[in-house]
């Protein structure tokens, strides 16, 4: 599975006075989610696969208050907490797309992200999430019914970056789904792992069948 990332440039970014008059929360709001249409990647989301996931993510992160989200471009699909700039808030589906809404948090990467919206960023999002591709009759590289969404909504401070520059940073490795840790776990890593293992394993055999022989050369 690859990790996938869609960049939307079309949200809003605002402000609203808190209710207890103390201050102002911050949002962001716009269409963080795409269906049938050839995106910037070169993708295409169905929308029978993309309605399925988002209605599991709304169920068990949105409607739980743990639909999270980070500042930046996590190189993983991880959610890292210490990392978390805002919570995902809504959800709704119009037409094809994914309209959204996010709380800005008071975390510290959050308290980046109000800050640059007080000095007028642009800012955009990107949706974060895992699947396999494969080629529909067009040729364009379809997402599977395999696809779990990380988060709907990254911020991102590069809306307009070039696609080689998002797939090289995103989509540097495949990542698989460590059943016994509870964690996504990089393709490389853990061929390394069973490489360095290979390796002292092999190392443990040698070692066992030299003392081996020297025992037999004793009894000569």
């Amino acid at each position: 599975m690859r990790l996938f990332t869609e960049i939307t440039e079309e949200v809003k970014l605002i402000a609203e006075k808190r209710e207890d008059g103390e201050g102002k929360d911050y949002f962001i709001e716009g269409v963080f989610l795409q269906g049938n249409i050839q995106n910037r990647n070169g993708r295409v989301y169905p929308m029978e696969v993309l309605d399925k996931e988002v209605n599991r993510y709304i169920s068990e992160n949105v409607q739980k208050k743990r639909a999270y989200g980070e500042l930046g471009h996590p190189a993983g699909p991880t959610i890292n907490l210490e990392r978390v700039s805002h919570m995902i808030t809504d959800l709704k589906k119009e037409g094809d797309n994914y309209i959204g809404k996010a709380k800005v948090m008071d975390t510290p990467y959050g308290q980046i992200v109000k800050n640059l919206m007080k000095e007028g960023a642009q800012l955009g999002v990107s949706s974060r999430g895992m699947g396999t591709l494969k080629p529909n009759k067009e040729g364009v590289n379809e997402v599977q019914k395999d696809f779990q969404l990380a988060t709907a909504a990254d911020i991102v401070a590069d809306p307009s970056a070039p696609d080689a520059y998002v797939r090289g940073v995103m989509e540097s490795c495949e990542w698989v789904y460590n059943v016994a840790s509870g964690n996504w776990e990089a393709v490389e890593a853990i061929e390394e792992a069973v490489s360095t293992g290979r390796r002292s394993s092999r190392k443990l055999e040698e070692r066992k069948l030299e003392l081996f022989n020297k025992f037999l050369n004793s009894l000569r």
